[in-house]
């Protein structure tokens, strides 16, 4: 009888053993569930997207491709990579004080060779660390050219405004939807490859994405393109914020009115929703860039213009800077080194014959050979950035 007492008890002790231990288990997986929902990346609160900001120095910087590139692919593509002429050019822009740099990449490059395209990313982003500028990262673009190739790059046309520059995703497969888990495995492998990565800035998940690229390509562009982006780039955003990046999403309005929600297109309405910290464009005088940043501040985030600075336009660095800096705007002017893509150039280059470099210059902060277009210019974007430095 006194084995069998001892032989329950045995049972019994094992029982609640194997009970605690199951319970243990349980917790534990529970537990694992419960960090995986808190560690979900959701889009950034205004608080989370503010304390970011504040971390920041003020940013000032330009959108960049070396001047030995015409375009995206030209820039990133092995054969073309130009290490040595980036080096010389982020040393130019450190010289007068710029911290980012907004650059393209493109999903032909990661189609093409991805691990050979992030090697080159890496080096690219070291080189950058060097001069202390941060990059924003551009996943797609609506503007210019429909029908990127790969490969060799045509030769600029002559006094032509961006007239190599190409579109990604490119028209046939913006059409084909078949293509788009190549477009979603492009958006998660790069973003994760770099999720934690403290040299970039952020992710700019589509330029303009609504852009019908003007007179340029209106002949050879389709009619329902934004139609066609709209559910893409929500897409876009979902992949990018799967990838749980530590750096912000974005995707910058540029064209429209965004004095009242009730106004705003679909488009617009969706980018400014999903986008963790607010981007924009403006292209005009002071006073209207100063109207519109008034009018984003209802969203309560931060603000970068991502491109501005047109000299002919009346939008430029002694117009928009000291009016940035009123409001803690950050800043990326359209252009570093006048090169290939000849962005010194108006739009209107596409329609209106140029024989001669223009009286004067659209775009670009420095002529090829590191010199500045306009030392005034760059006096003052280096004495701004000096004055904010020392304040941080």
């Amino acid at each position: 009888m006194r084995e069998i007492k001892l032989y329950l008890t045995l049972v019994l002790a094992g029982t609640l053993l194997i009970s605690c231990n199951n319970k243990k288990n349980n917790s534990e997986e529970n537990k694992k569930e419960e960090t995986a929902v808190v560690e979900k990346r959701e889009i950034w609160t205004k608080d989370q997207a503010n304390k970011w900001y504040a971390e920041q120095p003020w940013l000032v910087g330009a959108n960049y491709y070396p001047s030995t590139a015409i375009n995206q692919l030209e820039m990133w593509q092995a054969d073309t990579f130009d290490a040595k002429r980036i080096d010389q050019e982020l040393g130019w822009a450190e010289g007068i004080g710029m911290n980012v740099m907004r650059v393209y990449l493109h999903d032909l490059l990661h189609q093409q060779d991805a691990e050979g395209f992030y090697k080159r990313m890496d080096t690219f982003l070291g080189i950058a660390d060097k001069h202390h500028i941060k990059i924003l990262f551009v996943l797609f673009d609506s503007c210019w050219d429909p029908f990127p190739t790969l490969g060799k790059q045509r030769a600029p046309k002559p006094h032509t405004h961006n007239s190599g520059w190409v579109q990604s995703p490119g028209q046939k497969v913006l059409q084909d939807a078949t293509q788009y888990p190549r477009l979603e495995k492009y958006v998660k492998e790069t973003v994760s490859k770099f999720a934690t990565d403290k040299r970039i800035l952020g992710w700019d998940v589509w330029n303009e994405p609504d852009n019908m690229t003007g007179p340029s390509y209106e002949k050879v562009e389709i009619k329902n393109k934004a139609a066609l982006i709209l559910p893409l780039l929500k897409n876009v955003f979902v992949w990018a914020r799967e990838s749980n990046p530590s750096q912000p999403l974005t995707s910058g309005v540029w064209v429209g009115d965004w004095s009242d929600e009730a106004k705003m297109l679909p488009m617009h309405k969706m980018q400014i929703e999903q986008s963790d910290v607010i981007t924009f464009h403006n292209y005009n005088k002071p006073q209207d860039f100063e109207k519109v940043i008034k009018q984003l501040q209802r969203y309560g985030k931060p603000l970068i213009c991502t491109e501005y600075m047109a000299r002919p336009n009346g939008s430029t660095f002694e117009g928009f800077l000291p009016v940035a800096k009123k409001y803690n705007v950050g800043m990326i002017n359209w252009g570093l080194v006048d090169g290939k893509t000849q962005t010194k150039y108006a739009w209107d280059s596409w329609t209106k014959t140029y024989d001669a470099e223009p009286k004067v210059w659209f775009h670009e902060v420095f002529r090829n050979d590191g010199t500045p277009y306009i030392k005034a210019e760059t006096d003052l974007i280096k004495k701004m950035t000096a004055e904010a430095k020392e304040k941080n």
